[in-house]
């Protein structure tokens, strides 16, 4: 039986380490950075985490509706939404992570866009 991606890429402790390395990208970003000023980052990267576990197919589950619920404050524009996925997109592939597997995550965080962006939905 293959192994999901959570598996091959080291679980709960592999996505930690992208979760990580994509958010100091984030914080490096001029576009980006502004949103997370008052954010608990230790705290946004464990949730993340369980996020990303559930796109690599490990035990996580978010609903749409919680992803809506949580960004709809934020004003998340379509440029920053784009910045992100650029910064997500080459975070994965400097982790070695095989091109099929990053273009799988990248469309299935795309797909959430919706529930992201604000006036997206």
């Amino acid at each position: 039986m293959p192994r999901s991606m959570f598996e091959r890429y080291g679980g709960f402790l592999g996505v930690s380490r992208i979760v990580s390395a994509f958010y100091d990208r984030v914080l490096d970003s001029d576009l980006l950075a502004p949103y997370f000023e008052t954010v608990d980052m230790r705290r946004l990267i464990d949730h993340q985490t369980k996020f990303m576990v559930q796109l690599f197919g490990g035990p996580a589950t978010y609903s749409n509706e919680q992803l809506r619920q949580v960004h709809a404050h934020l004003a998340i524009t379509p440029e920053a939404y784009g910045e992100m996925m650029a910064l997500f997109r080459a975070t994965l592939e400097e982790a070695a992570i095989d091109p099929a597997d990053v273009a799988q995550l990248v469309a299935d965080l795309a797909a959430r866009r919706p529930h992201i962006v604000a006036g997206a939905a």
